[in-house]
């Protein structure tokens, strides 16, 4: 029997990325990736005011699909638009609140800490990811010849500055320095991952605080970013990555929140972190890190499963 074919919508961002491709992945549908562009003036409004025509989006060669996976608010009018227009049976999954009525999609997946609720709505513990265990052990070995062996490793995972958090040289300076305590008490070795949002200036901030001494990748690579989760005895995120986080705990390592302070209501954030503090997945940052246990997210594969026992 051939596989199902996907038709992946999104912004192109990381989370995004992780997201749409995870399921799409663990659905075991072929899929194509498509970066959404909003055409004119439709780039302002909101997707309740926009009209479902495929005149406010760009173009897409798209013809033969039978799933479609969006994720972020660009992406919505065009997944509404290509079912509507579809000659056959398409189920759309959105990922994310649409902010339109639920009954545009077939299956709207959204993470505990959103509040959705309606038949169509499956919850999630956290983002759902396109990491695997698997991908993880495979690409262990490949940042070992870069770092010291005698030692063990923290991984230091950098998010970006988004309208909540501001990464200023302050902030990261005093992540830092807690981190730097943390490897001189414990003789670890840091590895500094950037992410797709993390700006050129934090990155010449890390090299210049963490030196020689340490492993800072300087562009965004996925099988550095493997290896480190692999490698690591210990991981720290930065608090403005709710998707970065939740993939750190399919390894089932310690897990520390580095906080920033809010510059606007981070409600939302807060209540994903005491959520996965609950569930003892993460701990605050301070100056001192220890071992602990804590039951496996898999979430993608778990909703993936659910999806099709509903459609088959």
């Amino acid at each position: 029997m051939s596989k199902l074919k996907g038709l992946l919508l999104t912004e192109e961002m990381h989370g995004m990325i992780s997201q749409a491709e995870g399921l799409a992945k663990a659905l075991d549908i072929e899929f194509t990736h498509h970066k959404i562009e909003l055409n004119s003036f439709w780039k302002l409004i909101p997707p309740k005011f926009t009209p479902v025509s495929n005149f406010t989006f760009n173009s897409l060669d798209a013809k033969d699909f039978d799933i479609i996976i969006s994720c972020g608010r660009k992406s919505v009018i065009p997944s509404i638009c290509l079912k509507k227009n579809s000659k056959k049976k398409v189920y759309n999954i959105h990922i994310q609140d649409p902010k339109v009525s639920f009954n545009n999609f077939d299956f709207i997946i959204a993470p505990e800490h959103d509040d959705l609720s309606g038949e169509n709505v499956i919850l999630s513990k956290g983002s759902i990811h396109y990491l695997t265990n698997e991908e993880i052990v495979n690409n262990r070995e490949y940042l070992i010849e870069r770092l010291n062996k005698e030692k063990n490793y923290l991984t230091l995972i950098l998010g970006g500055p988004n309208k909540y958090y501001d990464y200023n040289d302050q902030n990261l300076k005093k992540i830092f320095n807690r981190v730097q305590i943390i490897l001189e008490k414990n003789n670890l070795q840091a590895i500094i991952i950037p992410s797709m949002r993390t700006p050129k200036k934090t990155i010449d901030l890390s090299n210049n605080f963490f030196g020689k001494e340490h492993l800072v990748i300087n562009d965004v690579e996925k099988k550095a970013y493997l290896s480190a989760l692999s490698l690591a005895k210990y991981i720290v995120v930065t608090c403005d990555s709710t998707s970065m986080i939740s993939e750190a705990a399919i390894t089932g390592k310690p897990i520390y929140i580095a906080e920033i302070p809010a510059k606007n209501n981070d409600y939302r954030f807060r209540r994903f972190r005491e959520l996965f503090g609950k569930l003892n997945i993460v701990k605050n940052l301070d100056e001192k890190v220890e071992k602990w246990n804590y039951e496996i997210l898999d979430e993608t594969n778990r909703i993936a499963k659910e999806i099709k026992r509903k459609i088959s």
